[in-house]
């Protein structure tokens, strides 16, 4: 059985960007989400219409700036490739359990995956929502972000439910 490596460490375990000048490039997409608990109170207000504060409606900055993330995934990341992205959705929806579910799909034509920049957009996404809804409670909690699913390269991979 052939033991796993990480990717980003070269022989001597020093880190190192992954070379990928000699691959295809292929369209490739990825999901991500990152789900949030809030209090009753900010559930409330947002369920009865976007809560509107001195930096603009809630949900509405968080997509721009989840947007923004996911542009400047390779400036957050060590060794993460700038990549030409070519789409990006963020979808933010409220369950039941005063939840907040952030979704952040992007695509790209390029020689590497897209996950670091969907999981990336999500996260900052969710944390534009705490900026903005901590003047009410900071009760908030950022309590999972994961890949949904990844598509193009080598392997796809879809979470199961």
């Amino acid at each position: 059985m052939t033991k796993k490596k990480l990717s980003h460490l070269n022989d001597k375990n020093q880190p190192e960007m992954v070379t990928v000048s000699e691959k295809e490039p292929t369209f490739r997409t990825a999901t991500a989400q990152t789900t949030l608990l809030v209090p009753k109170e900010i559930f409330k207000l947002i369920d009865s219409g976007e809560i509107l504060t001195k930096k603009g409606a809630v949900f509405s900055t968080a997509i721009i700036a989840g947007t923004m993330a996911v542009k400047k995934t390779s400036d957050l990341i060590p060794l993460c490739h700038p990549l030409p992205i070519e789409g990006c959705q963020i979808r933010i929806t409220t369950q039941a359990g005063e939840k907040i579910v952030i979704e952040c799909s992007v695509q790209a034509f390029h020689k590497t995956g897209v996950e670091m920049e969907a999981l990336t957009g999500a996260s900052i996404a969710a944390l534009t929502v705490y900026d903005m809804c901590k003047a009410v409670s900071h009760d908030i909690q950022i309590v999972r972000t994961q890949l949904m699913e990844k598509r193009g390269g080598k392997n796809d991979y879809q979470r199961k439910p």
